[in-house]
């Protein structure tokens, strides 16, 4: 990368970046996977809300449930809902748990991200991909740490590996055309 780009890069991240760590998109987490039927309890029924975007609804459920998949779907509603220190210790307990389950992955990424922890960030998204390389946010969320740390060849190569393993998510479009201007 010239210097050239790379100053673009770290300038246009001013723009790129809504919140600190975070670029203006409205998923930055896994897209929900179609429910089965409707599990008539408090997990079943909170993951099916966190799969219709309903995050408070979903948390106060989930909240109530327990087990390695509610804290995922739990800490997962909390990193929409951008209560990012609170996402944190329930993300942690699903990754004990299953240490690459893909929502609990994602929603740790947001919370480490989120309170600008990125040295955690990396280092615990890098685990994440070390064991399962399939892990699209976990390479999108590491990509948000390293803009933020201003490693930008780096960041290059997560976006464009995010981007290889998921092409349609909604965060897609956003991150082509913020690479195709560092060119």
């Amino acid at each position: 990368m010239t210097s050239r780009s790379l100053a673009a890069v770290l300038a246009s991240a001013a723009v790129f970046v809504a919140l600190p760590g975070f670029v203006a998109c409205a998923s930055a987490h896994p897209a929900p996977r179609a429910a089965a039927a409707p599990a008539p309890d408090e997990l079943g029924e909170g993951i099916e809300l966190y799969q219709q975007g309903k995050f408070a609804e979903a948390e106060g459920l989930l909240r109530r449930a327990s087990g390695p998949e509610a804290s995922a779907y739990l800490a997962g509603s909390l990193a929409k809902q951008r209560k990012y220190a609170e996402a944190e210790a329930p993300a942690k307990a699903a990754l004990e748990a299953n240490g690459t389950h893909e929502i609990a992955v994602a929603a740790l990424g947001a919370s480490l991200v989120g309170q600008g922890k990125f040295d955690e960030a990396v280092n615990r998204l890098s685990a994440a991909v070390a064991a399962r390389a399939d892990l699209a946010y976990a390479y999108y969320w590491r990509a948000q740490a390293f803009q933020q740390q201003k490693k930008a060849d780096r960041m290059v190569s997560d976006y464009e590996t995010f981007l290889k393993l998921a092409p349609k998510a909604p965060e897609a479009a956003t991150i082509q055309q913020f690479l195709s201007t560092l060119q």
